[in-house]
């Protein structure tokens, strides 16, 4: 019975402890799942915190961003009123001048028709005269009818002859105001749809450099760098006094711009070294001649050109790095062929060989440099040996009046490339020899006897001159006009055309008392 009851005792104890241990286990998960709900609500509580911090800080930006805004737009808005406000005074200045135009050719007006019935007055007195002489011959002379006859006809066709010359003055003035009108109506058509940019590029043979410190790795120890560069590039260096800048200076515009690369590559790298150099110009090198190749073919391909010569196209690329009066010479040359192109068909002529000589009428210049003669003999030359035909060597060769013009088109090539250099923005020049030419020109119309006073106006492109009237003659005022452009021409280089004006005014003052 003892040893019975041991056993039990045990397996009592045992249930009991068992049933602790699920209490305790139960209790222990309780808790540890409460503790795991605060610690979520924690972190869900800072995140909530933080996500509002966050919009806070989103909200203030975007005040930020809008008070900027709202700035810049005022701004904005004060620029465009100012200058609004400025246009309007130059607006009002404009109209201020026509008035004072106005008013100075009514004045004129009125002289002229007092002037014209004091003529009319004076024909009408010799008309009366004339009939009074003829009267009084036939009642004293004594002729015979066939006499009589004979000086009749004689009369006549001396009247017939007035009144020829004057319908063909005046069919001429008519035909001569209809072409002039005429060509206005075409150039405009040509300029407006061909619509080219204003000022082009200009080729820069100017180098910036990080420092002033680069310019003695540039020169080396004894000058080895800049002579070895100079040597490979066949350019000149100048380091001066100008501040982190070098001076490249060529005679030709493709080796300046292989030079330029080749240096701004080199000060970029750091490695300056006779053989580096050589290596990176040679490289450069042959990435200008890629450059000019491509140029080439594009500017063909623009201007609707196909079938020249891979030399050609390649020689024309070469433009590219060639400027006159600021305009590039390659998109010159484009420019020249479309207005060409226009204005032949326009009357009739063959576009392509007008298209053809607008793109090639400067070739030369990529080689006048090392060639004898002027651009345009020098190009026509070129373009004969590589086939072109005659009528478009003859536009080249035409295009200065060095030789005559033998076809319509070559005429529209001369017209195009006037109108692509003297429309408004084409060309510039600096403001030394702007002034130079206009001082020029002004003492070129100052030194012809007669002249009273000279003006040049519109930027240089027109001069206007008054002359006194009891030295000049209406004749000898049309005459001095010619006289003054040939000096003009002779003396002066200018974009495009200079108009010249002579004045001639004669004032008649009485008083009456």
């Amino acid at each position: 019975m003892h040893g019975l009851i041991a056993p039990l005792t045990l397996l009592a104890i045992f249930i009991v402890a068992l049933g602790l241990g699920v209490a305790v286990g139960y209790w222990w998960k309780e808790r540890r799942d409460k503790q795991r709900l605060a610690d979520v609500a924690s972190e869900a509580q800072r995140m909530l915190q933080e996500a509002k911090d966050q919009a806070r800080e989103i909200v203030l930006h975007a005040k930020d961003e809008v008070l900027a805004l709202r700035q810049e737009n005022e701004e904005r808005i004060n620029r465009a009123r100012r200058e609004l406000h400025r246009e309007e005074e130059r607006l009002q200045r404009r109209r201020q001048e026509l008035d004072r135009r106005a008013e100075n050719l009514e004045r004129r007006e009125q002289a002229l028709n007092k002037r014209q019935s004091s003529l009319d007055r004076r024909a009408n007195e010799i008309e009366r005269l004339y009939q009074q002489q003829a009267e009084q011959l036939q009642r004293i002379a004594q002729m015979s009818v066939e006499d009589a006859r004979a000086q009749l006809l004689a009369e006549v066709e001396k009247e017939a002859r007035a009144d020829m010359a004057r319908i063909i003055r005046q069919v001429e003035t008519e035909a001569k105001e209809e072409g002039e009108k005429r060509a206005r109506k075409l150039i405009a058509l040509a300029i407006q749809r061909v619509a080219s940019e204003h000022v082009s590029e200009i080729t820069t043979s100017v180098v910036p450099l990080p420092s002033d410190d680069m310019k003695g790795r540039i020169i080396g120890r004894s000058g080895r760098n800049i002579r070895a560069f100079e040597q490979a590039a066949g350019v000149d260096v100048i380091v001066d006094d100008t501040p982190e800048a070098v001076t490249i200076s060529s005679f030709d515009p493709v080796r300046r711009e292989i030079a330029r690369r080749a240096l701004t590559k080199l000060v970029l790298d750091g490695r300056i070294h006779p053989a580096h150099i050589e290596k990176v110009v040679a490289k450069e090198r042959e990435e200008v001649e890629r450059i000019i190749v491509e140029a080439g073919e594009e500017a063909a391909y623009e201007a609707g050109v196909a079938g020249l010569h891979p030399d050609i196209l390649k020689m024309l690329g070469r433009l590219k790095f060639r400027t006159s009066y600021g305009q590039n010479q390659l998109e010159h040359a484009v420019e020249t062929a479309k207005l060409a192109a226009v204005i032949a068909a326009e009357l009739g002529a063959d576009v392509e060989v007008a298209k053809a000589g607008g793109l090639l009428h400067d070739i030369g210049k990529a080689m006048d440099h090392s060639l004898e003669g002027t651009h345009a003999l020098i190009g026509a030359e070129f373009l004969k040996r590589y086939g072109v035909s005659e009528k478009v060597v003859n536009a080249v060769a035409a295009h200065h009046h060095e030789v005559e013009q033998q076809s319509v088109e070559a005429i529209i090539v001369e017209a195009a490339d006037a109108i692509s250099g003297a429309r408004p923005g084409a060309r510039r020049e600096s403001l030394e020899d702007y002034l130079k030419r206009v001082r020029a020109l002004e003492e070129i119309a100052n030194a012809f006897k007669g002249v009273n006073e000279s003006y040049a106006l519109q930027a240089g492109r027109e001069i206007r001159i008054i002359v006194r009237p009891e030295e000049i003659d209406d004749l000898e005022a049309a005459r001095l006009a010619r006289d003054i452009a040939k000096k003009v021409e002779e003396n002066l280089q200018y974009p495009g055309q200079i108009k010249v004006t002579v004045i001639r005014e004669t004032r008649a003052v009485d008083y009456a008392k």
